[in-house]
């Protein structure tokens, strides 16, 4: 444990990815087995499911340190997090334990279906056995918090390193259905793609952003372009007679998604096809917000498959009879998985159409009308390109549209997470009813490190009341705030929900007298549900 809450300290407290890389390729030559597993499992996103609340924790920590619930409450909402929180004010421990990662990993998870009691007993056992940094790591391993700034990219990067094998290959062999205690690294290392695991997906290709002009990337007869679908990444896997669906966030979907398994007698064995899962009716796309009913839920009720009806958009074939076809072309690729849509034959499978064009001035007036298609924007591929793996530059690029934006006052605030604990950066934001403010959207991103600590600034200056973690301010600081899309909303006191807000700028200029109000919002709703 102690190793790993060193290899958590180095990456935490660095930006050079240089460092980040030779401490996770140390790491990786140098601990036990199990726990090299556990890493893996932790850094991309197998983290176990929260076996203790945060009143029980607050409350066995009150009981260890004697301390007053105010005093308690206060030095959590100055250090901004509750695991460090928590490891700070701990007394030192007297019965240090050199225990591995994996132990600790193992005997979370047997607190599952433990009592109270139990669990209490053994969280203070770990508290008293751990150091400060390995307690803070473990705190957030408990509380389900732990968020470490690793990517996926990063942590292929390092194992590629320490084991000699391409990066491409390796991002393969660690995605999938695998469960960090019985897979070991020698395991996922030398497993295929059929045989021991015929569910495991292909690692996704991921496109830019296209920030120049499209004439840049050169003759547009090199270039197919489709649609930029608002759904969920996915992809469906039929090997060796079993039909699998997999989301880009690797997670296994088969279940939540019925309406695809007459799919399993459709389509041929050894097919693994990649696309979009949207609800879709009369042959064109629904709003994501009729996705999200079907989100989450473990159960899926007839009225649910009724008014969210679910289909598959393909826009590649990524293994056809078997043999995985990733660098073919994707004009060959594509006309692979044309014949195999067609043969299926099936309303739920269907495939992403082309968008027709000669000249790039054509496709951006066609561009312009993607909201009409459900649709966030164009997805450019060029024709010769291989399907990679992760966010490559090049042979992928979203060209999406403009975002909607409106102008709003901030309202509260609140601390942020990590390395920004010390510094309000979590912002709700008001638009005009009358004479009233009605808080519509939540926004955390957006600004620049300077611009955050010149907010922060003004919060502390500025704030009216004092909720926990959340402050009100004064109403004087107008943002733009950029979004997605909008929809209806019970759960919300504007009526209005927003996909993806973010803000586009601070703007100084602009007094609060001159923001938008909530019918600008309920018109662009009624424009865009149109």
């Amino acid at each position: 444990m102690q190793q790993f809450a060193k290899l958590v300290q180095v990456i935490s407290n660095s930006t050079k990815t240089n460092e980040k890389l030779a401490a996770l390729s140390e790491y990786f030559a140098t601990a036990p087995g199990h726990d090299k597993t556990w890493v893996l499992a932790l850094f991309t996103g197998r983290r176990p499911k929260r076996t203790v609340n945060t009143t029980q924790l607050k409350n066995w920590c009150i009981q260890q340190t004697g301390l007053p619930e105010w005093l308690f409450d206060e030095s959590y909402h100055t250090v901004g997090d509750l695991g460090e929180t928590i490891a700070l004010l701990l007394p030192p421990p007297t019965d240090r334990k050199a225990a591995p990662l994996h132990y600790w990993m193992e005997q979370l998870l047997q607190l599952d279906k433990a009592d109270e009691p139990t669990k209490e007993q053994f969280i203070k056992h770990a508290w008293n056995s751990l150091d400060e940094s390995e307690r803070f790591v473990f705190n957030k391993l408990i509380t389900g918090g732990f968020r470490i700034g690793v990517s996926q990219k990063m942590m292929v990067n390092a194992m590629a390193k320490t084991w000699d094998i391409p990066p491409a290959t390796l991002s393969h062999m660690i995605i999938g259905n695998w469960d960090p205690r019985e897979a070991t690294i020698e395991d996922l290392l030398h497993l295929h793609t059929t045989g021991a695991d015929a569910s495991r997906p292909y690692p996704f290709y991921l496109a830019y952003p296209l920030e120049t002009a499209p004439e840049e990337l050169g003759p547009p007869e090199e270039w197919q372009a489709e649609w930029k679908w608002d759904g969920i990444r996915g992809q469906i896997i039929k090997r060796e007679g079993k039909l699998f669906v997999w989301s880009r966030g690797e997670e296994l979907i088969t279940e939540k998604f019925p309406e695809y398994q007459p799919l399993t007698n459709a389509l041929p064995d050894g097919v693994v096809l990649d696309g979009e899962i949207l609800t879709y009716a009369n042959n064109t796309p629904l709003p994501f917000q009729t996705l999200q009913t079907r989100i989450g839920r473990k159960t899926i009720t007839k009225k649910q498959l009724q008014e969210a009806p679910v289909a598959f958009l393909a826009y590649d074939l990524l293994e056809w009879e078997s043999a995985d076809i990733r660098d073919y072309p994707l004009s060959q690729r594509r006309a692979l998985l044309e014949s195999i849509v067609q043969q299926v034959q099936q309303p739920m499978l269907q495939l992403s159409p082309v968008i027709t064009f000669q000249e790039w001035q054509q496709l951006a007036a066609l561009r312009d009308e993607a909201r009409a298609h459900v649709s966030e924007g164009v997805m450019l591929k060029k024709l010769a390109a291989s399907y990679q793996v992760g966010r490559k530059r090049g042979d992928w690029w979203k060209w999406k549209i403009d975002p909607f934006t409106v102008d709003a006052v901030m309202l509260y605030a609140q601390k942020g997470h990590g390395r920004r604990s010390n510094l309000y950066t979590d912002y709700t934001f008001a638009v005009r009813d009358g004479d009233n403010l009605v808080p519509f959207a939540k926004a955390y991103s957006g600004l620049t490190d300077k611009e955050i600590a010149e907010v922060d600034s003004w919060i502390k200056r500025h704030s009216l009341e004092k909720f926990g973690p959340v402050r009100t301010v004064e109403p004087l600081q107008v943002f733009e705030i950029a979004f997605e899309g909008i929809a209806a909303s019970n759960r919300h006191k504007s009526g209005i929900a927003l996909r993806f807000p973010r803000i586009a700028r601070w703007r100084k200029d602009k007094p609060v007298a001159e923001i938008n109000t909530l019918d600008d919002l309920k018109k662009l709703l009624a424009l865009h549900q149109g």
